[in-house]
């Protein structure tokens, strides 16, 4: 019996483990891109002049565009 429930519990572990992935998105500097459905991600805010990244996760509207640095002037 323990041996089942050891092995359930390695088998919950192991699909939860895979869903916590991170991912890096690169936009590419000669395509925009925009947000797809249900978008959520931390962003840089100007605070005084300073970028600064924000603590929780925001809902990004469905097409938004995601742009380079060199398409916004500072």
């Amino acid at each position: 019996m323990l041996t089942w429930i050891a092995l359930l519990l390695t088998v919950l572990v192991l699909a939860s483990a895979i869903g916590c992935a991170s991912r890096t998105i690169f936009v590419p500097e000669e395509s925009p891109m925009r947000a797809g459905p249900h978008a959520e991600m931390r962003v840089y805010h100007r605070v005084d002049g300073t970028w600064v990244l924000s603590n929780n996760r925001i809902h990004v509207p469905e097409g938004w565009y995601l742009v380079p640095p060199s398409y916004v002037k500072e």
